[in-house]
């Protein structure tokens, strides 16, 4: 019997948002709104997405000691996700500059400040939570080498979902681990490198497969997903037709529903089809965190 559904290792963020008419060119400055600041962070997002969708949560992150680190802190605990993986000290809490247009589209940036110095030794030191845990999500804004040593840490019967976000090239070790490897169009380009050598999103999902993940989910924004796998194919998933108001952190929640939807049984295409719905509601609302709906929510749909 596993203690938690899903345990996230990742990074918070503090998200500094504005608003802007457009988006600045090099060497230009637009005026915005003015700034407001939010609990953030890929891993921080994935936690708070999954508890409130009613998974059983952890977090194993790091966060300064500072009144960012306090406000990641108290948005877990209210969200219900269990932070006793959650690290204090060491660095400054991370922090993501974030410029949104009318459209919903976003631009970041991020500083890492303390996930850079979520280590290795963090995640041994850890290993209770990982043989606790159904599901296991990882993202990119932790080290890659930290990332390695979450694979190595797996329990033998847990499942291992990554969003490899920002994108990198991955080593073999961690792509063979994965089901699924869940990419946007971007991440899918960068990852496949030389060998993306076709326009069409079903080729990246097999191209992809091919270099090792037991299963693969491309993320198409409003033209929905695609999820592959060695057994079943490729299968596209039809999006939610909604109106975005902002799209900061709908990845983190469609990645944190898919996990938990896997984790309790469902087939790859049903979860997907689930965590488009839960990311169809995340972007008629404003904000990362603030945004995620409850299973409640979500069946209203």
């Amino acid at each position: 019997m596993y203690d938690y559904d899903l345990l996230v290792v990742g990074s918070a963020n503090a998200d500094l948002v504005i608003g802007v008419e457009r988006r600045p060119g090099a060497g230009e400055t637009v005026l915005g709104s003015d700034l407001a600041v939010h609990p953030g962070g890929k891993g921080a997002n994935q936690a708070v997405a999954a508890a409130r969708l009613g998974a059983r949560t952890a977090l194993l992150a790091r966060v300064g000691d500072d009144g960012h680190g306090r406000l990641l802190l108290d948005s877990q605990r209210a969200a219900g996700v269990d932070t006793v993986g959650v690290l204090v000290g060491g660095a400054p809490t991370g922090v993501a500059l974030i410029t949104v247009d009318p459209s919903g589209d976003n631009s970041i940036v991020v500083s890492p400040g303390a996930n850079g110095r979520l280590t290795p030794g963090d995640v041994r030191a850890a290993v209770s939570l990982f043989l606790a845990s159904r599901v296991v999500s990882t993202q990119l804004e932790i080290p890659l080498e930290t990332v390695v040593e979450v694979v190595r840490n797996l329990s033998p019967d847990s499942r291992f979902v990554l969003n490899p976000s920002p994108p990198r090239p991955l080593p073999t070790e961690v792509l063979a681990a994965c089901d699924p490897l869940i990419v946007n169009e971007h991440e899918a380009k960068v990852i496949l490198g030389e060998a993306c050598v076709s326009d069409r999103p079903e080729d990246w999902a097999r191209l992809l497969l091919a270099k090792g993940p037991r299963s693969v989910v491309v993320t198409l924004g409003a033209e929905g997903s695609l999820v592959a796998s060695s057994s079943g194919g490729v299968t596209r998933v039809a999006s939610v037709k909604v109106d975005a108001v902002d799209t900061t952190g709908a990845g983190d929640a469609f990645t944190a529903a898919l996990a938990y939807r896997l984790g309790a049984g469902a087939g790859l295409t049903e979860a997907a089809a689930y965590a488009s719905r839960v990311g169809a509601v995340a972007v008629t609302r404003k904000g990362a965190q603030d945004s995620f709906p409850t299973a409640e929510e979500v069946g209203a749909l």
